[in-house]
Formats: structure tokens, sequence, C-alpha cells
């Protein structure tokens, strides 16, 4: 487990930080252990937001040990359904080539793009659904690139509605790569993650999955944001 992480093995490290390495193994026995979250969620939630920072050989370990502990394929891509919506095409590309490093992608594929469309004004029910008012970013968008709201609302339902998780591990994965970039709009899916049954502590062990690529500063920038929602 925690011994064989690269961090740990920092020759550097064990000559003039034992106190830094100490807090890290802390840091990854919370990650690779069961919690109040299954290990194997938790280090899929780590894999996922280092994709997002770019760590990919980090990223790739994390999803390699989440596939030892159980997380199946269409699991793992719910990282990618995530990444495709949160992050552009190049993070959820990057993700896309890690899936099939780690797990082998499936046979065959659909033989055409299974497109849908949004009905005429049902990006606009669901803004003011999921927030009570429809934000003032995405009342521009459906003011001034109508099929730009519909493709926000697309890609926005497809991140919880097609995942293969369950409503709460989706929320609670944004959160982890939120709060790898120590971003406030972490508050949102605070909240909706609680809505759907999420306790603090499980909210608090999936910041903490941003620690091996984000630092402790993902927990200063998040954490407190936990008690503030």
């Amino acid at each position: 487990m925690t011994d064989s992480n690269a961090l740990l093995q920092s020759v550097l490290l064990k000559q003039l930080a034992p106190f830094t390495l100490s807090g890290y193994a802390l840091f990854r026995e919370v990650i690779e252990t069961d919690g109040a979250l299954p290990a194997k969620l938790k280090c899929l939630f780590s894999a996922v937001a280092a994709t997002n920072k770019g760590y990919l050989e980090l990223a790739r370990r994390e999803l390699e040990r989440a596939a030892r502990l159980g997380v199946l394929l269409n699991e793992a891509a719910s990282g990618l359904i995530l990444l495709s919506s949160l992050r552009g095409e190049g993070t959820a590309l990057a993700f896309d080539a890690m899936l099939d490093t780690v797990y082998g992608h499936p046979a065959s594929a659909p033989r055409g793009p299974s497109l849908v469309r949004a009905d005429p004004g049902e990006a606009e029910a669901n803004f003011k659904s999921y927030w009570g008012t429809v934000p003032p970013a995405l009342a521009s968008l459906l003011r001034l690139v109508p099929k730009g709201a519909d493709g926000y609302f697309l890609m926005r339902k497809g991140t919880i509605d097609c995942n293969q998780l369950d409503r709460k591990s989706a929320e609670l994965m944004l959160i982890a790569v939120l709060a790898s970039d120590y971003s406030p709009q972490a508050t949102t899916h605070i909240k909706a993650a609680r809505a759907v049954g999420a306790t603090d502590e499980e909210m608090a062990e999936a910041v903490l999955c941003a620690v091996p690529c984000a630092g402790i500063a993902a927990w200063m920038a998040t954490g407190v944001l936990i008690e503030a929602a």
C-alpha cells in the first residue's frame, strides 16, 4: 500500500524531511483504505483529479490501483464523462487513453454517434431546477447562443445521469476534481452531494483525494467550503 508509493521512496525526503513523508503517508492511508468512502472509489477520484492536473503517470498509478481494488471499466469511465464536460477534449482524451492502457477498450463500438437534442425550454428549466434561478453566465448563454446553452445542459446532464456510479459518487468525484483546482465552484457540488445523502466525512475524504496531485492546499481551499455550504 503506502510503502510502494513513489513519493514515499524519495531518498532526499527520507534523509531531510521525515515529517513531510510521515504526513503524506497518512494522506495515502486515507485514500488507500476503506473509510467513509471505499478505497476503490477514492483511488478512482485521485486518478481523475491527477489527470485534470496533467500528472498522467500519477494518474495511471492511481487508476491501476482502483482497478485492482475492483473498479470496473464502466465505473472508471465516469471519469471520462466528467472530464469531457468539466475540463474539455484534451484532458478527456488523456483519460480515455489511460482507460485503454489499464483496462483495454470494448472490442466494438456503435456504428455512429447516438446524439440527442434538448427540447425547447428544457435547458432553462433544468438550470432553474438545479440552481433555483438561472445563473448570470447561463442566462447570457441562453440569450446569445441558445445552442450553446443546450450543449451546456446536455453535457452537464451526461455528467450526472450517464455516470455509471451512483449520483452521490458522481457529485463526490466532481468535488475531488474541483478541489484539485482550488475552485470555489466546489460549493455547488458540496450542496448537491449533501442533497443526495453525502455526509461531511464522505465529502472530506473526496477532497483529500486531490492531495496527491494538488497538495494540502486542496484541503485549505475546499475543506472550508464543507462547513460553509
